[in-house]
């Protein structure tokens, strides 16, 4: 081998350890915080000079500042590194039955920008819709540029079964689309200079609800709860997919097989006992204001909180009679998976208070494992917003694998680390 040749292996070696260390050190304060450069050095087990060696070019791409003192046991009081990130951001995107949305937050999640528009998807053609969140997006790039900032990654949730080795969404029966090449029509409309991905709304929705950092988010269960019922396996802080990404399609569980139509086409699904359409029709009559669709979605959710807050007796049941097929499927899933938390998102964050009774009840009945396997269950904080928000943080995740995308910014005066 010649001398050349041993010398670009070492190199490429070498860079791609700094690629590694750098990535450490910014998941590290992502998942624990500012810290010193001591404190980060002993938690990486790393020196201190090459830490502060990180650190600098890490504050160079912008991605670290200097944060508040840190006072040591001994000596003087330290600098705490915190994750900056102003110029770095991560857009989600969402395209549902009521509605197409986007979100950008910074890497230090600081939202940046949010915007939704309201619209009837089945009734519009797909290259319709695309078309309106396309205008959102770009909406939303102008309001990074403003500022200074640039957008390392597009991320779209959709309704439907997303086939991630051929990017095409093969099936949308709630959106009625099949078949449709929704990530080749979004880069050809927008021309972005950073990657577009399409993944499974509920997918998103799930990964943003497994909080790094946090143990008792790195083994869930989380159900959204819209128009169709979808969700997420989180294992060991880790999103599974699938082989082919249509993991987590748990609406489309047969639970009542003599029971209603659903909109894939095969009868008894468990979105049809447990979708928003299933709470509304048990809730209130055809002409009722609920029921209008061109009445929004938290309008309606916050109306069935209020009749049930004041013990309006058919909201009450309605309430209780879904819950208990939320709980019915969701013990069939914590049989197989034993999560530590089921999350509930979705609509089902926003009324879940009132169902919770009866999905617990149906928990300690279906489960076998006693204490229904320890499985705790909590309501979302995130509601309709989790999918875009997911989606914020899934475009920033190569940020933190490999920090060198970001390109080193010219000093500014004031700052340093």
């Amino acid at each position: 081998m010649s001398t050349f040749q041993t010398t670009t292996d070492h190199s490429l070696e070498n860079l791609d350890l700094r690629r590694a260390n750098l990535g450490l050190a910014l998941r590290s304060l992502r998942d624990h915080g500012p810290r010193s450069r001591a404190s980060l050095a002993a938690d990486l087990g790393m020196t201190r000079s090459t830490v502060s060696t990180l650190v600098a070019e890490l504050t160079e791409r912008g991605l670290v500042t200097a944060g508040q003192q840190v006072q040591r046991s001994v000596g003087r009081p330290g600098t705490a590194i915190e994750l900056d990130g102003r110029w770095v951001c991560g857009i989600g995107a969402e395209i549902n039955v009521n509605h197409v949305a986007t979100l950008a937050h910074d890497l230090s999640g600081d939202l940046v920008d949010e915007r939704k528009l309201a619209l009837d998807a089945r009734s519009l053609d797909s290259a319709d819709v695309l078309a309106h969140l396309i205008d959102l997006v770009r909406e939303t790039e102008a309001v990074l540029a403003a500022r200074g900032a640039a957008a390392f990654g597009l991320t779209v949730g959709v309704a439907g079964l997303h086939d991630s080795t051929t990017g095409v969404l093969t099936h949308g029966p709630n959106l009625g689309w099949y078949d449709v090449p929704v990530a080749a029509v979004l880069r050809a409309g927008l021309t972005p200079a950073y990657p577009v991905v399409v993944d499974n709304e509920a997918n998103l929705a799930a990964a943003a609800e497994a909080t790094p950092g946090d143990p008792s988010r790195q083994d869930i269960l989380v159900l959204y709860g819209e128009i169709g019922v979808g969700g997420g396996i989180v294992a060991d802080g880790r999103l599974l997919r699938g082989s082919h990404g249509y993991a987590g399609e748990f609406g489309h569980m047969i639970v009542e097989p003599r029971g209603r139509r659903c909109g894939c086409g095969r009868q008894g699904c468990w979105e049809t006992v447990s979708g928003l359409r299933a709470l509304l029709e048990r809730a209130a009559d055809p002409t009722d204001p609920i029921r209008n669709p061109r009445l929004g979605i938290d309008e309606r959710l916050a109306e069935i909180n209020r009749r049930a807050d004041l013990g309006d007796a058919r909201t009450l049941e309605a309430l209780d009679g879904v819950g208990e097929w939320v709980g019915i499927g969701a013990a069939i899933l914590c049989n197989t998976l034993n999560p530590a938390v089921l999350v509930l998102g979705g609509y089902y964050a926003a009324v879940g208070h009132h169902m919770r009774p009866a999905i617990e009840r149906e928990l300690g009945v279906g489960v076998l494992a006693p204490g229904a396997g320890g499985t705790r269950v909590e309501l979302s904080t995130l509601g309709f917003r989790a999918a875009v928000c997911g989606g914020a943080t899934a475009s920033l995740a190569q940020v933190f694998v490999d920090p060198t995308r970001v390109p080193r910014r010219p000093a500014l005066s004031g700052e340093s680390a």
